[in-house]
């Protein structure tokens, strides 16, 4: 079992759940982040026996080789994150998601770093030909967002490195992800929606009708954690789709779920017949190579968000702090 874990981005939303998870299985977890959003997620953990901290971006190469030494795994989440926060600071994203990740890589490398496991999304597929068919790990790309355009081209670096390289790369493409955390997001579809019809507000609708994936953000997590068990040879160079194929849903099927447990809410469609991301993802592959499956389900995480609001978990959650832009 690899013992020594570097999450980059670990005080982030999916990063602080990873690294509670890896630390209950006994790993040594170091994390480097440059605490853009604060370090609340995970100020409990610096006194964790196995638990080492890093303040640093990942394009500052001398945080990042004190940051590597004696790591076997890399679970590589630091980036500028989503389409909003990618338009805003174009420069910025393209900087830190495909030059800073390069770099990141190269040093991995030189550290003897053994895996590489890089967080994509399951955005850079874009729009679907045909919505009769299901998007695998072997559809063509179709980035619409500067988001999408550096994970795809930092996948590409990745599966075009030289095989004979210490540190093996595992790209996984994240469906979009919902759900509580330590450092919880109220920018995301499913949290959004559930947010605002639980705060007694008229939810406003654009586009019912496109599809998306949905992964709890603790099952997110728990994929990069079977790759880093998974046998090299299962997950060298190689891609994978995280998520569940039950769990593709429309828009209106997200509203629909979250009526059943408010039946008094207030909905809004405002019809959009042009929407550059509308996929329907299979899952097929996670689940026949590594044995995935997820463990927490859209309505499930419904029920838990409207909870942690109606009984006041977060005291206000418009806050800035909530949301990535």
């Amino acid at each position: 079992m690899t013992k020594k874990i570097l999450v980059s981005g670990g005080a982030g939303y999916i990063g602080s759940v990873l690294v509670r998870i890896l630390l209950e299985k006994g790993y040594h977890v170091r994390v480097i982040d440059n605490l853009m959003y604060g370090g609340e997620s995970i100020i409990d953990l610096l006194e964790h026996p196995n638990f080492e901290f890093v303040k640093g971006d990942i394009r500052d190469s001398n945080a990042v080789e004190h940051a590597m030494e004696g790591i076997n795994a890399v679970a590589h989440l630091a980036a500028i994150v989503g389409d909003p926060a990618c338009a805003k600071s174009p420069d910025l994203a393209r900087d830190t998601n495909l030059e800073g990740s390069k770099k990141f890589y190269e040093l991995a490398n030189k550290a003897g770093v053994e895996r590489f496991v890089f967080a994509s999304t399951c955005s850079n597929y874009g729009k679907m030909d045909d919505p009769s068919q299901y998007i695998s790990e072997d559809s063509k790309l179709a980035p619409v967002s500067l988001y999408a355009e550096t994970k795809v081209a930092f996948e590409k670096f990745l599966l075009g490195q030289d095989k004979p390289n210490k540190t093996k790369p595992t790209c996984l493409r994240f469906s979009t992800v919902y759900g509580l955390s330590p450092r919880v997001r109220f920018d995301l579809t499913v949290n959004e929606f559930t947010k605002e019809l639980a705060l007694g507000r008229e939810l406003v609708v654009f586009g019912e009708q496109f599809w998306r994936p949905y992964c709890h953000v603790r099952d997110l997590a728990r994929s990069v954690i079977a790759v880093i068990e998974a046998p090299e040879a299962k997950v060298a160079f190689e891609v994978f789709n995280v998520g569940e194929t039950s769990e593709n849903y429309q828009k209106q099927m997200i509203v629909d779920e979250i009526v059943k447990v408010m039946p008094e809410a207030k909905i809004k469609y405002v019809k959009k017949d042009e929407d550059p991301r509308d996929y329907r993802v299979t899952f097929k592959r996670i689940k026949e190579v590594l044995d995935f499956d997820i463990t927490i389900k859209v309505p499930e995480g419904i029920r838990n968000l409207k909870k942690a609001i109606d009984d006041g978990f977060v005291s206000n959650p418009d806050e800035q702090k909530y949301k990535n832009i």
